[in-house]
């Protein structure tokens, strides 16, 4: 006989609808992409570092166990610290990227410093994430990768236990991953690395920055004084200890239950000197009808009881994008999100999935190649398909706030960056936080 044990789908998950203003001051988890880059250079470092309140959740694990699957000792038992001992990269090794772009986009650089053949695949979806011109970014440089013609997983690294590197050209238009990828790892190059960008503008910039700002914290030499251009010399890493901070795009749906219930969150652990794009994110909020102010106590968002509708480029924050979107369909004038044309090869093509979700709750928006236009109207409940993406449902749990009857259709997928949200959301709108 067969296996009779069927895996039975998740349960739908209500979005909680607001009844008063929220009010409410916590602590999130850690940055995700501080988290993946501490972990790439804590691996590639000359000794021990530790990570002060990182993330814990699939994509930064599934980093974890990508490097220690490579050699790296990775203890990351303690919640709260996570200590990383590393060891030269080694093979054979198999790495399980889930759907994590910094997982297909950080290791394979790592891989190719490997003595032995490396393979990478991962959730059938990051078949479709772009991948091409990594691939032939680090052919270029010196590293021999089996890759299907298309230039996606799976793929083999036989890495030779060095790479030369040298000068590469990219076109890193689809994701600033691709670039920052190679960043990383390019200090263990012989030559080091330089990058060259050619296409249209790199999305998500402020994450280069980020990738830049913690090379050199690491001890490495970068130049990034030419547009579109970045080198890296070689040289040693040091180990050494990480604060990571709260992770943004986790905090935007948060900030924006302030907005659309006229309440008042804070939340805590904030740098005045972040490497995430905190002043962006504070404009967008205020050109919305939001106060925001970042004081000792933490970063603190007010709604003014009104919702104001948004033209805007998003091309730096992309993955902001969802949350945006279900605070402009609550707004009281139409919005245009723009720039956003790289997010189709995120977790799911976002700009198809909202305008399909959002349509179906009764919306007037309107998809287009890189943008999405808005005209609010009332919505109704119903089923929102995340598509396997939490950024969808973070969505999806916003637009719950005044809409009632929000049903999500798999509210686990939030475990990817952010496990404890269904039941951190639920306290936080009805004030048992």
């Amino acid at each position: 006989m067969g296996n009779l044990t069927a895996t039975r789908p998740p349960q739908p998950w209500t979005a909680p609808t607001a009844s008063d203003p929220v009010a409410a001051t916590l602590r999130l988890p850690g940055s995700k992409s501080m988290t993946a880059r501490a972990l790439v250079l804590a691996a590639l470092a000359s000794g021990p570092s530790t990570l002060d309140r990182p993330l814990r959740a699939r994509d930064t694990e599934l980093m974890a166990g990508g490097l220690r699957e490579l050699g790296s000792h990775m203890s990351i038992s303690d919640d709260d610290r996570w200590l990383v001992r590393p060891h030269p990269p080694v093979g054979p090794a198999h790495v399980d990227v889930g759907l994590a772009g910094t997982v297909m986009r950080f290791l394979p650089p790592v891989a190719g410093l490997a003595a032995g053949r490396v393979t990478f695949d991962g959730d059938p979806h990051a078949r479709t994430r772009p991948l091409g011109p990594l691939i032939g970014a680090l052919r270029a440089l010196g590293v021999r990768i089996d890759a299907p013609p298309a230039g996606s997983l799976p793929l083999v690294v036989q890495g030779a236990g060095r790479v030369t590197g040298g000068e590469v050209v990219i076109d890193a238009s689809a994701s600033s991953q691709l670039v920052s990828g190679l960043l990383l790892a390019g200090p263990r190059f012989d030559r080091g690395v330089v990058v060259r960008h050619q296409g249209p503008p790199v999305p998500s910039a402020p994450h280069v920055r980020m990738t830049v700002q913690m090379l050199r914290a690491a001890g490495a030499a970068v130049d990034d004084t030419t547009p579109d251009a970045w080198a890296v010399e070689p040289g040693p890493l040091t180990g050494r200890g990480w604060e990571i901070e709260p992770d943004l795009s986790g905090a935007a749906p948060f900030f924006a239950a302030a907005l659309v219930t006229g309440g008042e969150v804070t939340l805590q652990g904030w740098s005045r000197s972040s490497l995430q794009p905190v002043e962006r994110l504070r404009e967008l909020l205020h050109r919305m009808g939001g106060e925001v102010t970042l004081g000792t106590d933490g970063l603190r968002v007010r709604g003014t009881g009104a919702v104001r509708g948004l033209d805007a480029d998003l091309s730096d924050v992309g993955e902001l994008t969802p949350v945006l979107t279900a605070l402009t369909l609550l707004a009281d004038t139409p919005s245009r999100l723009t720039g956003i044309g790289h997010i189709r090869g995120h977790e799911t093509d976002r700009v198809a999935a909202l305008a399909k979700e959002f349509t179906a709750l009764g919306a007037d928006i309107t998809e287009s190649r890189d943008g999405l236009e808005i005209r609010p109207r009332p919505l109704r409940g119903g089923t929102f398909r995340t598509y396997a993406d939490h950024r969808m449902a973070h969505a999806a749990a916003v637009t719950g706030l005044a809409v009632p009857g929000i049903e999500v259709d798999d509210v686990t997928c939030t475990s990817k960056t952010m496990p404890e949200f269904p039941a951190l959301w639920s306290a936080v709108v009805t004030g048992k936080n």
